[in-house]
């Protein structure tokens, strides 16, 4: 079942504003079954502007009923419905802000003719009600009434289920007041991350990366983002299209790849803090850092060089230590050589890694 229906309203802030007509026609795919049609008195004056607009003035709502006293009414003709309109987010932000001052919780599932005509009639020049139903040859009357907007969002709305032959546009376009939807979009995306240590890109719908994040679990880490409700948290999650990651195996490389990738990337959901550069070096010129890998066998290493940091590459070590040559051609490069040994050195100083091998220059080192 669908309510379709339309709101005119006295204009004014965001919030602020007031219903002064509604008309509601109750629709089972097939005809009209109850409506509701009714000027209400808002108990404030309405725009100037929105009075030329709609013919609606302060005189012909002097009688009209409060909204309390159509709520009940608005209540029963939307129950187990899905609320339609074009442009469904601001009919549907007005009921409930009425809903809201008298202490009442409305909540409905809702269907955006807007959205629904960009997708099932992406050729029509313009998607505003009038323009696009002068495109389609649907007649209209009574524009910027309650009444002449709802019948023609009827007519449109019947036009869109034909053409969405399969109803998955539909059924993909239904926003529900609970966010299933959202809530299913951001578990596929946790279903695809690993419960390992490692470093995790957010990427936009453009593939672009707005945040990087990092912990001892991927997926925990990349879901307690996901339930915060700061205000740049909340962007993130809009944005979200999808999350890569690196698995790192120990805190040091974690540590490491965070903030090298912040420092090159930039994402714009991170908060970047300057990091305080060391002038100390390390207790030896020349030496490898090895640590614990991404698997039982593996190890992670870090090459000195002269007290500069080289690189770091994951490998089995059983051959490798008497072949210094060999993974030296394994590394990857790191180019924010003083960010790293920054990182490295504060890491070594607090902690104890697994080994450190230290070779002399005539070890070809």
């Amino acid at each position: 079942m669908y309510a379709i229906l339309d709101i005119e309203t006295t204009g004014g802030k965001y919030n602020e504003e007031g219903i002064t007509e509604i008309a509601i026609y109750k629709y089972d795919g097939h005809q009209i079954v109850d409506q509701f049609i009714s000027l209400v008195n808002p108990e404030k004056e309405i725009q100037e502007f929105v009075v030329k607009l709609t013919g609606i003035n302060n005189k012909m709502l002097r009688n009209a009923p409060k909204f309390y006293e159509v709520a009940k009414r608005i209540i029963e003709i939307t129950q187990d419905c899905f609320i339609v309109a074009h442009n469904a987010n601001f009919d549907y932000r007005i009921l409930r802000t009425e809903f809201d001052r008298l202490g009442y919780k409305y909540k409905r599932n809702t269907l955006c003719t807007v959205t629904l005509s960009k997708k099932l009639i992406p050729e029509s020049p313009s998607h505003s009600l009038g323009k696009l139903c002068k495109f389609l040859g649907i007649p209209m009357s009574d524009r910027h009434r309650a009444t002449g907007d709802a019948l023609a969002t009827i007519q449109l709305f019947k036009l869109l289920i034909d053409k969405d032959v399969k109803k998955n546009i539909i059924q993909q376009s239904i926003k529900y007041f609970d966010n299933r939807h959202e809530k299913f979009r951001i578990q596929r995306i946790l279903d695809n991350l690993p419960e390992k240590e490692g470093v995790f890109y957010v990427h936009n719908h453009e593939g672009i990366i707005i945040f990087i994040g990092r912990g001892k679990n991927v997926k925990q880490e990349t879901n307690k983002l996901f339930l915060k409700e700061t205000r740049k948290a909340l962007k993130v999650i809009k944005r979200v299209s999808k999350v890569s990651y690196e698995e790192t195996g120990n805190i040091l490389f974690t540590r490491l790849k965070y903030q090298l990738e912040l420092e090159k990337l930039r994402p714009k959901y991170n908060i970047i803090r300057k990091i305080k550069i060391t002038d100390k070096n390390f207790n030896h010129d020349n030496m490898l850092i090895i640590d614990k890998g991404r698997t039982p066998e593996e190890h992670a290493v870090i090459l000195i060089k002269e007290n500069e940091v080289v690189g770091y590459t994951y490998t089995n070590l059983a051959f490798q230590e008497n072949q210094i040559s060999i993974l030296k051609s394994m590394l990857t490069p790191i180019e924010n050589k003083e960010l790293a040994k920054t990182i490295i050195k504060k890491y070594l100083l607090k902690n104890n890694v697994s080994k450190i091998v230290r070779f002399q220059v005539e070890n070809n080192l």
